[in-house]
């Protein structure tokens, strides 16, 4: 079976970015390692990519191999929120309809004026006294006078920048580094907010290092932010912090076994029509099966729970028995702990795994179990028909 890359799916394992991340920083230099190398070690990686922070949190246990300690958390706190601050600051210097159209006219410019600010968001630091300076296209300068009526200088001063704006040599935009900051400060707010929390936890109380890797996580001044806001924890910044994911993974496709247990993000089971428990069941939703006893549609029957620690290629089996020839099994998940009901709000489903049984063998005969196998970056299900053999495997993506 192949994957739609054309990749064969049998010869592909795929990485957790902070796990991967994580395996990588233990093969940098020799401070490095002392501090992520110890028997019971806890340490965090924050992986700050283009778009989002991933944050994941490791034990080392004995033997060296890395167990999960907290689900996987983060959020839309990456360095695309500091690019889209930039462009909206530019359509308040140039005009909106000037960017507007110089991204679709003028595209090679527009990405030139992407790149270079790409390049200059990493190198500024609390430490930049003058002014940070960008260059402009002549294209953004004729834009800009066509759809505002004055030439750039003319619009500069009736915004009221004063001096904190200039444009210097006709083709650089000189910027005051107070403003610069303004466009990184709201990202950094929020992800030292939720690091701080994630540390007040009373099981997160041992973490006393934290590894910044990810493109967005090689800038100067979201680091000089991070160690100045949680200065009681050691702070690692490896080299080419952007490369530390796909080198991570590289190692972890040559050892998956590092990676001894994680957490799980949300609580998986399957529908199924329950017993009624009047301590469980509201009255309105029982109904009288054809066995003579009361039972419940819509139930969710949890395999694993949120929160809970699972070795990698741990399996959970129940049994079941069919009510007719076509055996359906909908795979749920959910971030509610303990949920009474498939439509409880927050339910989604994964996918079902059909099964079509021999209709030649009574029904009563076809007993069948039901395997979750947890602890990867994918969740497999398996449903097995005990006389027969017949097996019906569904994968699903665990990393959405």
């Amino acid at each position: 079976m192949t994957i739609q890359a054309g990749l064969d799916e049998n010869r592909i394992t795929l990485a957790l970015e902070p796990e991967a991340a994580s395996i990588w920083c233990e093969t940098l230099d020799v401070d490095t390692k002392a501090a992520l190398a110890g028997t019971g070690t806890q340490y965090m990686v924050i992986d700050l990519g283009g778009g989002t922070a991933d944050i994941s949190i490791h034990k080392k246990s004995q033997g060296g191999t890395l167990k999960e300690i907290h689900q996987p958390t983060g959020g839309p706190w990456g360095g695309t929120y500091v690019d889209a601050n930039y462009l909206k600051f530019l359509e308040h210097i140039f005009g909106e309809k000037a960017i507007t159209a110089l991204k679709t006219e003028e595209m090679a410019d527009f990405f030139d004026v992407i790149r270079e600010f790409e390049t200059k968001k990493v190198t500024f630091s609390k430490q930049t006294k003058g002014k940070f300076t960008f260059k402009i296209s002549a294209t953004t300068r004729k834009l800009c006078e066509k759809f505002t009526g004055q030439n750039l200088e003319q619009r500069i001063c009736s915004l009221g920048y004063g001096d904190s704006v200039i444009v210097k040599g006709g083709d650089k935009l000189r910027v005051e580094p107070d403003i610069v900051r303004t466009w990184f400060d709201g990202t950094i707010y929020n992800l030292i907010g939720h690091v701080r929390s994630l540390l007040r936890e009373p099981a997160l109380r041992g973490v006393q290092t934290i590894v910044l890797v990810g493109g967005f996580g090689e800038s100067t001044y979201v680091q000089e932010r991070l160690r100045a806001e949680i200065p009681d924890k050691r702070m690692i910044f490896p080299p080419e912090a952007g490369l530390a994911v796909l080198k991570g993974a590289v190692r972890f496709g040559h050892n998956p076994a590092i990676i001894a247990s994680r957490v799980m993000k949300y609580t998986y089971g399957v529908h199924v029509n329950m017993l009624y428990d009047e301590k469980i069941h509201s009255e309105d939703k029982k109904y009288l099966s054809k066995d003579g006893s009361w039972r419940v549609h819509n139930c969710f029957f949890v395999y694993v729970r949120v929160n809970e620690e699972i070795p990698v290629d741990h399996q959970i089996t129940q049994g079941y028995t069919p009510t007719s020839y076509i055996s359906t099994s909908p795979i749920y998940r959910t971030r509610a702990k303990n949920p009474v009901y498939v439509t409880d709000p927050g339910c989604e489903l994964l996918g079902k795994l059909v099964t079509e049984l021999p209709r030649d063998i009574p029904l009563s005969e076809l007993a069948n179990d039901t395997t979750f196998m947890f602890g990867g970056t994918e969740l497999l299900v398996k449903k097995r028909v005990i006389k027969t053999g017949q097996e019906e495997i569904l994968k699903l993506d665990c990393l959405k």
